[in-house]
């Protein structure tokens, strides 16, 4: 996906509240959760200005989403290439600050420009691994 950082970004006081949530946090909230640490503070703001402004951040290349859930988008307030291990059991997401050397196949009939790649690690977490 291009970055587009022209994509217009009004500050107001919500959208400065969702920055300050999303700063430094390592959990990759939901927009769910978002909504529900923001709106203590805001508390007639809507899940929708929540959404949108992820949208906003996602184009404007300041946070990534992750789609490994398909029923509920988890976001990224680390735009950086990077990779990710998930516990099936709790779907904690940790962050893999490591690069992979691979050697991806050719496409039949022509090149292929490879613009990025991510990694997904499954598995179990040692508190879930005790519980199966």
């Amino acid at each position: 996906m291009k970055n587009d950082k022209q994509v217009p970004f009004k500050l107001t006081p919500q959208r400065m509240a969702i920055l300050k949530y999303l700063d430094g946090n390592k959990e990759h909230p939901s927009a769910e959760d978002i909504f529900k640490g923001v709106s203590k503070k805001f508390p007639t703001m809507s899940f929708a200005t929540v959404y949108n402004t992820l949208e906003v951040l996602k184009k404007r290349g300041q946070i990534a989403e992750l789609n490994f859930d398909p029923f509920k988008k988890r976001f990224d307030p680390n735009p950086e290439p990077h990779h990710h291990i998930i516990c099936l059991g709790c779907q904690k997401i940790l962050d893999v600050n490591k690069k992979f050397a691979i050697d991806p196949p050719q496409m039949e009939g022509g090149k292929f420009e490879i613009i990025g790649s991510h990694i997904e690690f499954y598995g179990f977490c040692s508190k879930c691994k005790d519980k199966t």
